[in-house]
């Protein structure tokens, strides 16, 4: 009982969705002696659904992010066949005798239900069948934690495209740097895995981006087809978001038809080749009614040494570049400044210009 208590205490404590998930998937896995627990993803692209693990706790281990190689959806949906069919009947919860991993444990699955929709889901493996006890205690946890789900949904998400809002910004940057800087000390003295340095010297210095992308000739949206179908391409532009970032970036609207990505550390070429990919799937992607639809995004490196509105003004000056030379493009700003094709001027140390 002291164990629950500390936990939900844990939990409700938070205000910030990360550590909201760290604190459930740590909270089960003590008190129900899984082999691990995930926190999962799930995405609806194209119709099909998809399946991505966005934190994890093993046995004896801390909660951690789950930091895919690779951008995308996930997992389609198919490979877990237990939780398509409990999404699809609306079920609180389902189990199977043995994971897609062939590992032998059984899979306890409880999407996290909010009206008709569930975007979130627990997974818990274990090695015997779960107790109707254990299944009991499980359950009220994951009430706890639909319940601050929510909450933190009202104060944080934009309303229409359900992405983080504009004012949640700053926090979670000065939470990205913090991270990084934490990254940087721990590795200050270690030597390098064999291999690791190697990799670092082909790909580039990992570092944190930011992303400004704004929907090309969206004020003729609006004016042709109406306001009803230009929130549903804001809408539409937002899964393709989230689903094109990995589950450690943090995507925001930033209000009308411009949104903000933040990418956490990744090189200058896989920042770029996530964000092309992104204008592609845009690009590509049928509108209904409006038909073909594009964006352009501007990015630039993130530093501590620079507040968030120079750092969005660098990221602005590249967007601006690109829509004023073609648009339907991805601009670098240190690439272009390097390359003699944007001069900025600083001002107050607080915003700068042309």
């Amino acid at each position: 009982m002291d164990s629950l208590l500390r936990h939900m205490v844990d939990m409700t404590g938070h205000r910030d969705h990360t550590m909201l998930d760290f604190s459930v998937i740590s909270a089960v896995q003590e008190l129900s002696g899984a082999a691990w627990t995930r926190v999962l993803n799930i995405a609806t692209v194209g119709g099909q659904k998809f399946v991505r693990s966005r934190a994890c706790i093993h046995a004896g281990g801390v909660a951690c992010p789950e930091e895919a190689q690779d951008s995308g959806p996930g997992e389609p949906i198919a490979g877990y066949p237990e939780l398509e069919r409990c999404l699809r009947q609306h079920d609180m919860r389902a189990e199977s005798a043995g994971g897609p991993g062939g590992d032998g444990l059984r899979r306890l699955w409880l999407p996290i239900w909010f009206g008709d929709k569930a975007d979130t889901c627990l997974e818990i493996a274990h090695g015997h069948p779960f107790t109707p006890e254990a299944l009991y205690m499980v359950n009220g946890i994951v009430s706890v934690y639909r319940n601050f789900q929510n909450l933190l949904d009202y104060s944080e998400r934009d309303s229409l495209t359900g992405l983080l809002n504009r004012k949640t910004f700053d926090d979670q940057l000065a939470r990205m740097l913090h991270a990084s800087d934490l990254d940087t000390e721990r590795g200050a003295g270690i030597a390098e895995p064999a291999g690791h340095a190697e990799r670092r010297h082909q790909n580039g210095e990992e570092r944190q981006w930011l992303a400004v992308v704004d929907v090309d000739h969206f004020k003729s949206v609006n004016d042709r087809f109406g306001h009803l179908y230009g929130d549903e391409v804001l809408i539409l532009i937002a899964n393709l978001l989230q689903t094109s970032f990995r589950a450690q970036d943090r995507v925001f609207r930033f209000g009308g038809e411009e949104f903000v990505v933040l990418l956490r550390s990744t090189t200058l070429d896989n920042a770029r080749r996530i964000i092309e990919r992104f204008r592609g799937d845009v690009e590509a992607h049928a509108f209904p009614q409006v038909g073909r639809v594009t964006v352009s995004v501007g990015f630039t490196s993130v530093s501590a040494a620079d507040s968030p509105v120079v750092t969005l003004g660098h990221a602005d000056q590249a967007l601006y570049y690109a829509k004023a030379n073609g648009r339907n493009r991805v601009c670098h700003y240190e690439e272009l400044v390097a390359g003699g094709l944007l001069q900025t001027v600083a001002v107050n140390d607080t915003a700068e210009f042309f």
